[in-house]
C-alpha cells in the first residue's frame, strides 16, 4: 500500500495527515512523519509513503475556520477488534461541545463497567481529530490523557464548546 503524508498549519500547531486511497490512516499535531507512522501497528503501515496533498487537509482547514462538522465525513481506515471498531465509530457520533466521560462512553458502547476498555479505545485511536477521542473526559471533567498533549485537547474542547 502507498500512502500520502501532508503537514498543514493549524491554530494548534502543525497537523500531519497520513492518507491512503482517500482514507485517513493516522493523524495528529506534529510535523514529524515518524510520530504519525508509529500510531499504526507495524504490519499495518504503508509500504511506501510519499509527500503530497491529502483529501482530508481541506476538512482540517474548514474545521479550524469554524465548520466543526467538516471532519465528520472524512473517511478513515482503522484496524482493530470488533469492540475497538465499534468504539471508534461511537467516538465519531459524539457531538462537538458535548463531551462524554469515560464512564458514559463505556455505557454508550453497551459495557458500563468497561471504563478501562473505553479509555484504551481512545488511546489506540490513530486518526485523531477525524475520530474525535479528545471529546472523552475523566469523571468530573478532568482532561485525562491525549496522545498529542493536554494543551491541544484543552484548546479543541474550548473551540468546540462555543457552538452549544
Amino acid at each position: 500500500m502507498t500512502a500520502l503524508i501532508e503537514t498543514v498549519d493549524t491554530a494548534d500547531g502543525a497537523f500531519t495527515i497520513l492518507e491512503s486511497e482517500g482514507r485517513v490512516l493516522a493523524s495528529g499535531w506534529t510535523a514529524d512523519p515518524a510520530a504519525i507512522l508509529v500510531r499504526l501497528h507495524p504490519r499495518h503501515r504503508p509500504a511506501q509513503v510519499d509527500s503530497g496533498r491529502t483529501d482530508a487537509a481541506a476538512a482540517v482547514a474548514a474545521y479550524y475556520d469554524g465548520d466543526l462538522a467538516a471532519i465528520d465525513a472524512v473517511p478513515v481506515a482503522q484496524r482493530g477488534t470488533d469492540l475497538q471498531r465499534a468504539g471508534w465509530a461511537a467516538l465519531r457520533s459524539i457531538a462537538p461541545g458535548s463531551p462524554l466521560t469515560y464512564t458514559e462512553f463505556a455505557a454508550a458502547l453497551g459495557s458500563p463497567g468497561a471504563v478501562r476498555a473505553a479509555a484504551s479505545i481512545c488511546a489506540r485511536n490513530a486518526p485523531a481529530l477525524f475520530v474525535p477521542c479528545h471529546r472523552v473526559l475523566r469523571t468530573g471533567g478532568a482532561l485525562g490523557g491525549f496522545a498529542w498533549g493536554l494543551p491541544v485537547k484543552e484548546r479543541l474542547l474550548a473551540r468546540e464548546a462555543t457552538i452549544r
